[in-house]
């Protein structure tokens, strides 16, 4: 599906979404708890593969409007399907070892392309059978106790998976972190997301102790709202909109509640930008430089194995509006230039955060953009909100 976006100036209230990081993370512990409700969760496709997933191993789940009633009665080993979340496979597979001795899980092509290694690896050091297809995760064993070594530059996904699942185990473990540790913020939001459901661990530096015996306690908890998402609506109040943005959590945790501090900064100066912890800012901080003062961003590098190669595919929808720049291999330097409306219609790569990237650019250029169904991956409603916004939007084939 395409949108035409015509040229204006956003203006009203914007309501954050619930933050999809922390959504993931609730439902999981909420499974793990046995019985738990989880309120303000917004059903994007990667929740529904979460939601699905724990449906396979076993969950009982009622959803009235955005409330979740999670029970847990008899486990089950059925073929879980991550479809195109990477936090779903990532996270699933080590708790579902955990609990079972089998585990299926299945996704696009595209996801298992973005690597397992971390596991694959584990698997061989603790004597866990498996078969790794295109596509498709076999394995058979148990998840134990122990010591777990991780390559922490790889991805925080891995980490998170054996933090949900270590606690259920018999006896104690230890996570080693080797490298440097990438998105840490989202270590950080699992962590909180243990504490809220009673399970503890100690990190010390690049070490992670985990009690083993744990139990998660049953907890009603509301999802926070999102500030990954509602960075696109934040950057409409630096082309010329006025919108208030409400729901977001000043204490939060998440990582790319950053864009607070980067957005003043890039729209007074050049500036140089490190995105390591903040990697899901990538698109909307390259775009928000081209339209200001250009910029410097280094560590970039982890934003090639996203859901499209979110260096190369950015600037293919950038280089429509005008922009320029120097790439080398794990920095990119946008200049400040005159940019203008594309010549053709934007390509998004099946990538939701490029959807709303170029969606948000098009207010100020007008044009087309296509793919825009990717947006569900984690905002179905951000075509609507935009169009509440005074923004005019035609939806068509």
């Amino acid at each position: 599906m395409k949108a035409k976006i015509s040229i204006g100036q956003a203006k009203g209230t914007f309501i954050a979404p619930p933050s999809k990081s922390y959504a993931h993370r609730l439902l999981i512990a909420a499974f793990l708890s046995g019985d738990s409700v989880i309120e303000n969760v917004a059903f994007s496709n990667d929740i529904i593969a979460t939601i699905n997933s724990l449906k396979s191993l076993g969950a009982e789940i009622d959803i009235k409007d955005n409330v979740v009633s999670i029970k847990r009665k008899e486990l089950k080993s059925e073929m879980m399907d991550a479809n195109e979340s990477g936090s779903t496979l990532r996270f699933m597979i080590p708790i579902a070892l955990a609990l079972n001795s089998e585990l299926k899980i299945k996704g696009k092509e595209k996801l298992f392309s973005r690597g397992l290694k971390v596991y694959t690896d584990l698997f061989y050091e603790k004597g866990i059978d498996y078969v790794l297809r295109k596509d498709t995760l076999l394995a058979e064993g148990r998840l134990l106790s122990g010591t777990y070594n991780i390559d922490a530059s790889s991805s925080s996904q891995y980490i998170t998976g054996l933090l949900f699942a270590l606690p259920l185990l018999d006896g104690d473990s230890e996570i080693f972190l080797s490298n440097k540790i990438e998105s840490e913020p989202y270590i950080d939001i699992t962590v909180d997301v243990l504490k809220m459901f009673n399970v503890h661990v100690i990190r010390n530096g690049n070490v992670i102790k985990v009690p083993g015996n744990q139990r998660y306690a049953s907890k009603r908890v509301r999802v926070q709202g999102d500030y990954s998402n509602s960075s696109f609506f934040e950057m409409l109040n630096y082309m010329d909109g006025e919108v208030k943005i409400n729901g977001l959590d000043p204490n939060s945790l998440q990582g790319d509640k950053a864009y607070l501090e980067c957005f003043p900064i890039l729209a007074k100066s050049r500036a140089e930008i490190d995105i390591k912890n903040m990697i899901d800012l990538g698109p909307v901080l390259f775009a928000f430089a081209s339209i200001f003062n250009g910029g410097k961003f280094v560590n970039i590098s982890r934003l090639r194995i996203k859901e499209s190669d979110r260096v190369s595919d950015t600037l293919n929808i950038l280089e429509k509006f005008g922009v320029k720049y120097q790439l080398n291999e794990n920095e990119l330097e946008i200049f400040k230039g005159e940019l203008h409306s594309p010549k053709e219609e934007i390509k998004t790569f099946n990538d939701h955060r490029l959807v709303m990237m170029s969606a948000i650019l098009l207010t100020k250029y007008g044009g087309v953009v296509e793919g825009i169904e990717a947006a569900n991956k984690s905002f179905p409603d951000f075509f609507k909100k935009l169009n509440e916004l005074g923004i005019e939007v035609e939806i068509y084939d």
